[in-house]
């Protein structure tokens, strides 16, 4: 089946364009970050970015289908799966659970906004996107071995493939002790906890 034709005001045909079938506005943000890829490190810089994925530009561009974890600073740790290539890098589209999509959004919104409306950001600290490894020590001694997710002068987070602590349990990272403030499947946060000298 043929789409419709339509002349236009020069008498030219005119092909309906098909529709934007993208189910999350995408808004113009120039973050930089960073990707894991074949266990290797590349940057990056967005194009435009939605909770539902994000256009990059980047030297190394993997090929369609992979898989790949974004590290975004201002936004965090989002895993995703590149999608298309474009003339300056590729697109990527996040796998992300519905919550996770809903705090990308509330980001978003904060971030085109606070300049304009002169907003307080919540978190007391700007955080740093990251990725390097952590090791954890919970209350009862277990040692967790995590990736950190992002990391400032007040917290951080991390992810781990397993239990993760619960909210209000009381954590060591190297000699820094924190409590845990948020936990979710596979990731969890802690503020840090400044020791008193005697």
């Amino acid at each position: 089946m043929s789409l419709p034709v339509r002349q236009s005001d020069d008498g030219q045909p005119n092909v309906r364009q098909k529709p934007d079938r993208r189910l999350h506005q995408r808004v113009e943000l120039r973050l930089t970050g960073r990707f894991m890829c074949d266990g290797a490190d590349h940057t990056f810089l967005i194009e435009n970015v939605s909770c539902g994925g994000a256009l990059l530009q980047a030297a190394a561009v993997p090929t369609i289908g992979t898989k790949i974890v974004c590290y975004f600073d201002e936004l965090g740790r989002v895993a995703g799966e590149v999608i298309r290539k474009s003339e300056s890098g590729f697109a990527v589209q996040f796998q992300t659970p519905q919550h996770k999509k809903d705090k990308l959004a509330d980001r978003l919104v904060w971030l085109l906004n606070y300049e304009k409306y002169n907003l307080v950001d919540e978190r007391a600290s700007p955080r740093k996107a990251t990725g390097g490894p952590a090791l954890i020590t919970r209350a009862n001694g277990t040692k967790l071995q995590c990736r950190v997710i992002d990391i400032s002068l007040t917290g951080a987070a991390f992810e781990f493939d397993g239990p993760v602590p619960i909210v209000g349990e009381h954590v060591r990272v190297g000699s820094l002790h924190g409590a845990v403030v948020r936990a979710v499947t596979g990731e969890f946060a802690i503020r840090f906890i400044h020791q008193k000298k005697d």
